[in-house]
């Protein structure tokens, strides 16, 4: 057996092991990519440090990266910055009027809210917070209530701005402007999916008498809910705005959103001075976790292209079979599956490479396959049994996470859906891109 073959092996086996033994998924990519490296390069311990390092620091050496800590703290400055609370009621006023309204509101919500904050984790924590105790007061049971917040909070990672699709970026080289715009489709058929279920099944998850009288919802109301909500909502006009009209990179508008996040929660009087350091170092350790992942995927990937391991996995799908439908669906079967048990960003480093080759040469545009990536790995952060958002969500609501998969099956069968009719209607992710000239 020769050297590449080895290295593959300790690869596959490093990694399903690690995993299994519920290492730390960096460790485990990191240990692992060291290990192929010194096979690879004639086991010499200094040779294989020096090129493992070297690829670690090349991974995370990019300017595009600095967008992910910015973006992050902005986040961690939404959560406390009372914005949650804003978004929720207005997204009251839009869609309160609908059967099985208020539910309707913790989907919306979380789609307004990711999209301000980019982060799917943040999302479920910060709105079902305030939604589950109104969800609860209106009579619906507790662990349904948890798996609409749970299944609704990924929106955001698909409307920008949006971190994964930073990294998605980062690795096939497409336009950071160019994916940002394809995510509002692939984000708004999330929501959609999450909310025909709700219309389908709210009536008998509605199992306790309701505490809370309708508050009529006048105009005058409304506009004022709406007008406090614009301040929030004003930011991704500012983001997206800066970076389409070449005002400001994505990095840099990052660092605008952090400005515009701090100045907003000091208004509200809901973010101090002394709030600051706890949010920072929240904001660090998040960051440190995310540039490790970047970096030992990039010593993951040198290993598995000296390997040819890209090569070999498409020779394999391409013996199966050459029809350009099934290979899609065989890839995003294979990425739903990868989803269950690694967070998006080793998965987006570790398989975009491997299989942004294959569709290219079938004629698939990098920035539609970006959504289908994207949509398909968040599906995975709702799933067990890695799944962060599914597990901060039933935290939140005070729950174990069992009863809480037992009501969000529905909704992963319709998300599922929601992700072929995006692999298989382009449209819906180059829509808004082929209209603001990016393609």
């Amino acid at each position: 057996m020769d050297v590449t073959a080895v290295a593959g092996l300790i690869l596959l086996f490093g990694i399903v092991i690690g995993i299994a033994l519920g290492v730390p998924i960096a460790i485990v990519i990191g240990v692992t990519s060291f290990v192929a490296i010194f096979v690879l390069l004639g086991n010499d311990p200094t040779t294989t440090t020096m090129n493992t390092a070297s690829e670690v620091f090349t991974g995370i050496n990019s300017f595009t990266l600095l967008a992910i800590p910015f973006f992050i703290l902005a986040g961690g400055l939404m959560n406390q910055g009372g914005i949650a609370g804003r978004l929720v009621d207005a997204a009251r006023v839009v869609v309160g009027k609908l059967p099985g309204g208020l539910v309707h509101t913790n989907v919306l919500s979380n789609t307004m809210f990711g999209a301000v904050s980019g982060a799917a984790v943040a999302s479920a924590a910060a709105v079902g917070s305030v939604m589950g105790p109104r969800l609860e007061r209106e009579g619906y049971s507790k662990p349904w209530s948890a798996a609409v917040n749970v299944a609704s909070a990924p929106s955001g990672m698909l409307i920008p701005p949006s971190n994964t699709f930073i990294v998605y970026s980062l690795v096939s080289s497409t336009s950071i402007a160019a994916l940002f715009m394809a995510g509002i489709g692939p984000g708004l058929i999330w929501a959609i999916a999450v909310m025909l279920v709700i219309a389908a099944t709210h009536k008998r998850h509605r199992t306790g008498p309701r505490r809370d009288a309708d508050i009529a919802i006048t105009p005058a109301l409304a506009a004022k809910t709406l007008w406090r909500a614009i301040p929030s909502l004003l930011m991704i006009v500012i983001v997206i705005g800066g970076i389409l009209s070449g005002f400001f990179t994505a990095t840099e508008s990052a660092a605008v959103a952090v400005v515009y996040c701090l100045v907003l929660g000091l208004l509200y009087r809901t973010l101090t001075v002394k709030d600051l350091p706890r949010i920072l170092v929240d904001a660090g350790r998040t960051t440190s976790i995310v540039m490790l992942l970047v970096g030992v995927s990039s010593a993951l990937s040198f290993v598995m292209a000296f390997a040819r391991i890209p090569d070999l996995i498409a020779d394999l799908i391409l013996n199966v079979t050459s029809e350009p439908t099934v290979i899609l669906i065989i890839i995003m079967v294979i990425l739903l599956a990868v989803g269950t048990f690694m967070d998006p960003t080793p998965a987006i480093l570790i398989f975009v490479p491997i299989f942004l080759p294959m569709v290219s040469d079938l004629g698939i545009n990098p920035i539609h396959f970006g959504t289908m990536v994207v949509y398909a790995f968040s599906v995975g952060v709702i799933t067990p049994p890695v799944g962060n958002v599914l597990f901060v969500g039933a935290r939140i609501a005070d729950l174990k996470i069992e009863p809480v998969i037992a009501r969000l099956t529905p909704f992963l069968i319709s998300l599922a859906l929601g992700l072929f009719l995006v692999v298989f209607v382009p449209q819906i992710s180059l829509a808004v891109p082929g209209l603001l000239g990016m393609l």
